[in-house]
């Protein structure tokens, strides 16, 4: 057994340990602050919202969510305040926006990783990004006055084609004027675009070179390749770029405020206007006294609700699938 002599560690070696030490530490607790940072100050804007609304809350109890009557100043009794139509005209415009902006991203997304050559990648990043940096009235004015008139000979053909088929006739009825759920969402897909497209574009960048080879030397085509070697890895990224716009789609106040119509509205026709819960917000908020005024804070505290469960259902949906897809693995 032969020993062998260790140097001494010298003074400066053990200053410079500690130094480490110390630094990981505080960085340690540098990020658990900030981390839980961000939930007070969540908690906080929780807490403030529902107190400003509870006055309404306590007016209105369950019919704040049930009712779909929206009427500050009626002629006759008291007061209505009811969400339900503009949670509705959220969800169907926000839904209306997924439908043309997810497929439309994750093929940007796929031609700029997989397909695009190596100089035009850059600037067509570049012109993404810009268009995510437009101002959201700007988006807003051009709806109004470009999309929504050129679209309402498209909408009436619609109409005319498929107004009679049962299901189809319902969702594409008479169309009054542009401003309606269609164009709404039509406008929120192009907002919403960039921003799925980017963060989708960076997850299918991390998928390991090693496992696109590896089913293409299997005989894999690109398509098939893509299926099973780019997708199952980043799905739970595009989960995530998916519920970042589905949140901008649902919280977007003045670009929909112009071209959704303003009125309390539910139906299944999507050329009729509407009206969101955060659009209505700003259409109303500066005439608003009182009751009136709290009515309007607890639409956006029935907003920050839904966008909450939104995001637990699809972390739930993201878990099941890497579960699944664990399982499948091993």
């Amino acid at each position: 057994m032969t020993l062998t002599n260790q140097p001494p560690t010298s003074r400066s070696t053990l200053v410079q340990r500690s130094r480490g030490a110390l630094a990981d530490r505080a960085f340690s607790w540098w990020t658990l602050g900030t981390g839980l940072l961000v939930l007070a100050i969540l908690g906080l804007i929780l807490v403030t919202t529902l107190r400003e609304a509870w006055p309404a809350f306590e007016a209105m109890g369950l019919r704040f969510i049930t009712e779909r009557t929206w009427d500050p100043n009626p002629a006759v009794g008291d007061p209505v305040f009811g969400a339900l139509s503009f949670a509705f005209g959220t969800v169907v415009s926000s839904l209306i926006a997924l439908l043309f902006a997810v497929p439309a991203s994750i093929g940007i997304a796929l031609f700029l990783t997989e397909l695009a050559p190596r100089r035009l990648r850059g600037p067509a990043v570049t012109v993404i990004d810009l268009l995510a940096a437009v101002p959201s009235v700007v988006f807003g004015l051009w709806g109004i006055l470009v999309v929504a008139p050129a679209l309402v000979p498209v909408y009436q053909g619609l109409h005319d084609a498929l107004g009679g088929v049962p299901v189809l006739g319902s969702l594409f009825g008479p169309a009054a004027s542009g401003r309606n759920f269609m164009t709404a969402g039509l406008i929120l897909a192009i907002m919403v675009t960039p921003i799925i497209t980017s963060i989708t574009r960076e997850v299918f960048s991390t998928v390991p070179r090693a496992d696109k080879d590896a089913a293409l030397a299997l005989g894999a085509t690109r398509w098939e390749m893509i299926r099973g070697a780019v997708f199952p890895h980043s799905f739970g990224g595009i989960v995530g770029a998916v519920m970042l716009g589905l949140g901008r789609a649902m919280g977007e106040t003045i670009a929909v405020a112009l071209v959704i119509g303003g009125a309390t509205n539910i139906t299944a026709n999507l050329f009729a206007p509407g009206n969101t819960m955060a659009a209505v917000i700003v259409q109303q908020f500066g005439e608003s006294t009182g009751t009136f005024t709290a009515a309007l804070i607890g639409l956006g505290v029935v907003l920050f609700a839904m966008t909450v469960l939104i995001n637990v259902f699809a972390r739930s949906v993201v878990n099941r699938a890497e579960a699944r897809m664990k399982g499948t693995k091993a």
